[in-house]
């Protein structure tokens, strides 16, 4: 009798699939991916291919190599090269890569890790004509996205050209569908309030460094942090910097001058002036050192004897710990003799209730204020005519420097120019601004002042807020220099600004009011 043998199980010839798509909204919102799979899969099947696992990456780039996806799976096939190869399946050539560099480094890596790759919309092959045709059409996928490219940036640029921000948003602002088409900034609250609190503190100077920005906004936990719970410089020194929260924008690596934005501004253009140059220069009196909340007088006092400015810490007693001021100057006979902080600032706060006026003089400074202001409407008219001719004057050097940059050839002072040209156009937005608020109705006395007026009544209530900024404020608004301080004798007579020298001179008859018939004799 003759052997009957089982017949051979044919071994099916293994495949993978590669899938890509450039844009993860194609993975949210559309079905790239596994059309692409499918399709594939399709393939493998008409060739009788086993297909083995699946690779894919999702938003990467067609003109980037090293991709997650792609090397999981070189490193699959590298793996698996020395038992048999791999057919590479992709559904087009442009999946693979759009980049003609891109496409030929990574082809070569597949072909050394033991992979053929093959495709339904491409043959694939060795002879010249073959890589011939495939060079081709990656250099026709590598025109289509550097094409692609340029058509977004050119569609972002004009639509910052027409006033819109179109890059991520910053903080304190968030995107609305406009009326007109596309999205529009609008003001991101809480945020907006925190960012338009901090811009302005630190351009009338109530915050004197970015550490006192930072120390605010870690009491609001809805300000955007980092992974690890931090508010880094940076994002604060971008947020001073930034003219988007005044109402422009502009775009220098597209030559996108600074133009009018059609957001709402958090601040107004002088204010962000004021930030830049405070940003810029540098100080003229010593810097002093940021206010602590524990020493709020710290950096503020000097001492008596030597003028040195004082310092402040924590003594370690038996049992727990003690603040107190004190001169650090060697030289001085006050050396390290210790203030306690609660009888230097009960001193201080002492000092500034002696600072309230007589109810008497505030309410005569109110009304003399009151019709300064009053006059001031009337100049409105005289007002306009100077910044109208402020306006006029500054483009006329702008058109002068342009006719210089048309005829120069040096590059470096074409720059310079540039830069003149920058600052006019700065200039003349500011003034433009001005002009604006003086052609509005002018706003009520009370409600424009009540606030200064309620700290001129009373510095003192603003102290004992106990927030370091206000406390500041005080400091700086009130006295023009150091106070002088004597551990056994208490404040000197203290240097006060110009408001609280003519509160105080009132309050001790200095000053006389003219009588009715003013300085000329009677003629009755």
């Amino acid at each position: 009798m003759s052997k009957t043998t089982a017949p051979k199980t044919e071994t099916k010839q293994k495949a993978v699939i590669y899938c890509r798509v450039s844009d993860i909204k194609q993975v949210k919102k559309g079905d790239g991916l596994n059309s692409q799979r499918t399709r594939c899969n399709e393939f493998a099947k008409h060739k009788a291919y086993e297909v083995v696992e699946v690779f894919k990456d999702e938003g990467i780039s067609g003109g980037l190599i090293d991709r997650p996806g792609m090397q999981k799976m070189l490193t699959y096939l590298r793996k698996h090269k020395r038992y048999t190869t791999h057919i590479v399946i992709i559904d087009d050539i442009s999946r693979l890569a759009r980049d003609l560099m891109a496409h030929i480094q990574l082809r070569t890596e597949i072909s050394d890790a033991g992979g053929i790759l093959q495709s339904p919309s491409v043959e694939f092959g060795e002879d010249s004509d073959s890589i011939l045709v495939e060079n081709l059409l990656a250099s026709v996928s590598q025109h289509h996205r550097q094409k692609n490219a340029e058509q977004v940036t050119n569609r972002m640029r004009a639509r910052i050209m027409n006033g819109y921000w179109v890059f991520q948003a910053p903080i304190g602002y968030r995107y609305k569908k406009s009326s007109t088409g596309g999205k529009i900034l609008i003001p991101d609250e809480p945020n907006a309030t925190l960012v338009r609190e901090c811009l302005e503190r630190f351009a009338d100077g109530r915050f004197e460094s970015q550490a006192d920005i930072k120390r605010y906004l870690n009491g609001y936990p809805s300000f955007p942090r980092y992974s690890n719970g931090e508010i880094h410089f940076q994002k604060i020194r971008l947020m001073l910097e930034r003219s988007i929260y005044a109402g422009y924008i502009e775009a220098p690596k597209w030559n996108v001058p600074l133009l009018k934005a059609k957001h709402e501004p958090l601040i107004s253009f002088e204010t962000y002036q004021r930030i830049q140059q405070r940003l810029q220069q540098h100080s003229k009196t010593p810097a002093r050192k940021a206010i602590k909340e524990d020493f709020p007088l710290r950096g503020y006092v000097s001492c008596a004897e030597c003028n040195e400015t004082m310092t402040a810490a924590w003594a370690k007693g038996r049992n727990t710990k003690y603040p107190y001021y004190y001169c650090f100057n060697k030289q001085c006979s006050q050396h390290r003799k210790s203030i306690r902080k609660e009888r230097l600032e009960t001193d201080f706060e002492h000092l500034l209730a002696r600072l309230k006026p007589n109810p008497d003089v505030f309410a005569m400074m109110h009304n003399i204020l009151k019709d300064a202001w009053d006059e001031r409407e009337v100049n409105a008219k005289d007002k306009a005519k100077e910044l109208k001719n402020e306006i006029n004057l500054a483009q006329r050097k702008i058109d002068q420097i342009m006719e210089r940059i048309l005829e120069c050839d040096s590059t470096s002072l074409m720059k310079i120019y540039e830069d003149q040209v920058k600052k006019l156009y700065e200039q003349q937005i500011a003034t433009k601004e001005k002009l604006t608020e003086t052609g509005q109705s002018q706003a009520d006395f009370d409600e424009t002042f009540r606030t200064a007026m309620t700290f001129l009544s009373n510095p003192w209530n603003l102290w004992v807020s106990d927030d370091p900024a206000d406390q500041q404020l005080v400091l700086k608004l009130v006295f023009e220099e150091n106070l002088l301080y004597h551990r056994n004798g208490g404040f000197r007579t203290a240097k006060t600004t110009l408001p609280f020298k003519v509160l105080e001179a009132f309050n001790d008859n200095r000053y006389e009011m003219v009588s009715p018939e003013g300085f000329e004799p009677s003629t009755y």
